[in-house]
């Protein structure tokens, strides 16, 4: 069974920065992608970024363009977000997922059958003003 295991989240002040990271295990991950959702208060879940692993290409939301960095490291099957210049906004529940066979990120989870699609828990990022 696939499982992907969060880290990183915390409070921090607003201008500052957190780093998230993500293991995936469980599966066969030859051709992946791994991304971040978040999902703040009363608000619906959003995308965040997203990497395909096989050729390191990235996406992200705008609002975190220039801000966030997203990695992996493909031996290890971990993603990390570098998350700098944190805003109140930035306040949500980030949600690791994973997109397994070929799979990329979508506005909602992945693209391609539901059962390559594969979320962890979340972790709690909090930046106060």
């Amino acid at each position: 069974e696939v499982q992907l295991a969060e880290s990183g989240g915390g409070l921090v002040q607003a201008g500052g920065s957190l780093r998230l990271s993500c293991v995936a295990f469980g599966g066969a991950f030859d051709d992946y992608a791994i991304g971040w959702f978040r999902q703040a208060p009363g608000k619906e879940r959003e995308g965040v970024s997203c990497i395909r692993t096989r050729d390191g290409t990235t996406s992200y939301t705008d609002s975190v363009k220039g801000r966030f960095t997203i990695s992996s490291d493909n031996a290890k099957n971990t993603a990390t977000l570098q998350m700098n210049s944190l805003k109140p906004e930035d306040t949500a529940v980030y949600y690791c997922i994973a997109c397994l066979g070929g799979g990329y990120c979508s506005d909602y989870g992945c693209y391609g059958p539901a059962e390559n699609e594969h979320w962890g828990q979340g972790t709690l990022v909090t930046v106060s003003s």
